[in-house]
Order: C-alpha cells, then sequence, then structure tokens
C-alpha cells in the first residue's frame, strides 16, 4: 500500500477528568482538568463547548493529532462524553487517555498503565462502563485522607497551600508523561515517569 493511500493514523484522546465550575477548579478531584489546560496551552488550542457534552481542543502534540477533553457532567459519569467524543472521532479505547487522580498514590507520584480496575474511583468506573478497560491511564497521586476524613470530602477539597507550591510541576510533568506516551510508547513512558 502506498503512503498516499494508507489510512491516517487515529487520533488520541485525552480526557482529563474533573468536575466543571468554578468552585472545584482547585480541588484535587480537578487534577485531570489542570493537566488539560496545560495540554491545551502547549499545543496552542482553546477549548470550545462540544454536542458530547464536554469541552474539547484539537491540535498536535508530539506530531500526534490530539483531541482534547474536559466532560462537563461531573466525573462521576465522564464516561457518557468520553465515549461519545471516541464514537464522533473514530478513536479505539486503546487510543484513550484518561488522567485523573489517585489516592492509592503518594502527592505528585505518577503511575501510568493500559487497562486495570477502578480502584473505587468513580470516573474511572463510568469510562470502563463506556470504553471497556482497554483505555490508558495517566494516574496522579493525591495521597489519603489525613486522619478519619471522608475520602469524598477530601478529593473536594482544594490542594493545601503547601502541595500548591510544588503542584505547577507536578501538572507539567504529567503532561510530559502524557506526551511521552503518545511518542514513546508505555513501557518507556514508565521508566521515565512512574514513581
Amino acid at each position: 500500500m502506498s503512503e498516499s493511500t494508507s489510512p491516517a493514523p487515529s487520533p488520541w484522546l485525552i480526557a482529563g477528568l474533573g468536575n466543571p465550575g468554578p468552585q472545584y477548579a482547585g480541588n484535587r478531584h480537578n487534577v485531570g482538568f489542570m493537566v488539560a489546560d496545560l495540554l491545551a496551552d502547549r499545543i496552542g488550542a482553546r477549548f470550545k463547548a462540544h454536542k458530547s457534552r464536554a469541552m474539547v481542543a484539537e491540535g498536535r502534540l508530539a506530531g500526534h493529532r490530539v483531541v482534547l477533553a474536559k466532560p462537563m457532567t461531573y466525573m462521576n459519569v465522564s464516561g457518557g462524553p468520553t465515549g461519545a467524543l471516541s464514537a464522533f472521532y473514530k478513536i479505539p479505547a486503546e487510543h484513550v487517555i484518561a488522567i485523573h487522580d489517585e489516592l492509592d498514590i503518594d502527592y505528585g507520584v505518577l503511575r501510568l498503565k493500559r487497562g486495570g480496575g477502578d480502584n473505587g474511583h468513580n470516573g474511572l468506573k463510568s469510562l470502563t462502563a463506556t470504553l471497556g478497560r482497554d483505555y490508558y491511564r495517566v494516574r496522579f497521586g493525591v495521597g489519603r485522607p489525613p486522619g478519619r476524613m471522608d475520602v469524598a470530602a477530601f478529593v473536594l477539597k482544594d490542594f493545601s497551600s503547601t502541595e500548591r507550591k510544588e503542584l505547577d510541576y507536578f501538572v507539567d510533568r504529567a503532561a510530559d508523561a502524557v506526551e511521552s506516551l503518545i511518542t514513546d510508547g508505555l513501557e518507556r513512558a514508565q521508566g521515565a515517569f512512574n514513581g
């Protein structure tokens, strides 16, 4: 098959998970939105409303076509908009990357993986129900709540002032990890970024 007749490779769908609205913007649960915003800056694209109930930005990241998405339906039902975008752009699950907060990892530590369970994360549960398990995850550690604090209350709180000092660095590193996953593949990205 000649170069001109081969189909264009599928774009990547990069879904930053979070909750819409200014009251949630700085929450631990919204770290996926923060990374998606930084990636949009990197590709020089603006988020626009899409019929899938997500904000979408398109462009090229490290030479690859990407669709950045921030589902606007609240974290626990992120799968609907992400699945709709996957269908709209004809992007298979193995070209979908979800960026999300992870309680079982220390603050700022990253773990990249493909497939697996949802570990009680309702956003992932919703994605898996829509896409199956075969998508990639960039897991951003937010640590466990202190003492007996309720998990839901913890993830819906803003990062502490101490955490915020390093937050930009960690968000930047997570965006680098997404780029590496796309350009270098999972194994090499894991070797470089898994904490």
